[in-house]
């Protein structure tokens, strides 16, 4: 049986729950791309994927909370083996640059996933890794019942990782894909 591996990409289309915006760029639109993208490396690896958003025009729920609950709810329901919910991040700072994770505790399954997607994700893309970070406030975190990890690829704000995730959402996604996959042992 294939490791079943749920891929959250970030946000909607549109309100309630859209993302942030920088440089002429969306987040729901960057992490979209690199979802399928991701989704369609880890098929290739034998793995199972599950999108959150399958269509750009997928919306999830009418509220912040039924769109989280949706993306929580669809990984659980599945039974899937690993949750990642991609982003982009934001600054009013424009130099602030990097990838970063977020993980509900330092203790569980998720923190070493979360390292090795971000050195993995690094390695690939020249971006500095910001660290991995518990914070078991975030829905997605706290309710999915498998190891979740949230990964801000890049900073949308900032020009050159904004430019980055637009032209070469390819190695953003081998970078999350080789992560999981060294996570893994299989590279």
């Amino acid at each position: 049986m294939a490791t079943k591996i749920y891929i959250d990409q970030g946000h909607n289309p549109v309100n309630p729950n859209a993302g942030a915006e920088g440089n002429g760029l969306r987040e729901q639109d960057l992490v979209f791309v690199i979802g399928r993208e991701l989704a369609d490396i880890l098929n290739a690896n034998g793995f199972e994927t599950r999108l959150s958003r399958p269509t750009a025009a997928t919306q999830l729920g009418t509220s912040l909370a039924t769109s989280l609950a949706a993306r929580v709810n669809g990984a659980n329901s599945w039974g899937a083996d690993y949750f990642i919910s991609l982003h982009t991040n934001a600054s009013s700072v424009e130099s602030a640059s990097g990838s970063e994770a977020f993980v509900y505790s330092r203790s569980g399954r998720a923190y070493p996933l979360a390292e090795n997607i971000l050195f993995q994700l690094n390695a690939v893309t020249g971006l500095r890794d910001r660290g991995v970070m518990p914070r078991p406030s975030l829905y997605v975190l706290r309710r999915t019942a498998m190891p979740a990890v949230l990964v801000e690829l890049g900073f949308i704000t900032n020009p050159y990782d904004a430019e980055l995730m637009r032209s070469r959402p390819t190695e953003f996604a081998v970078g999350v894909a080789n992560g999981l996959l060294a996570y893994l042992g299989l590279l």
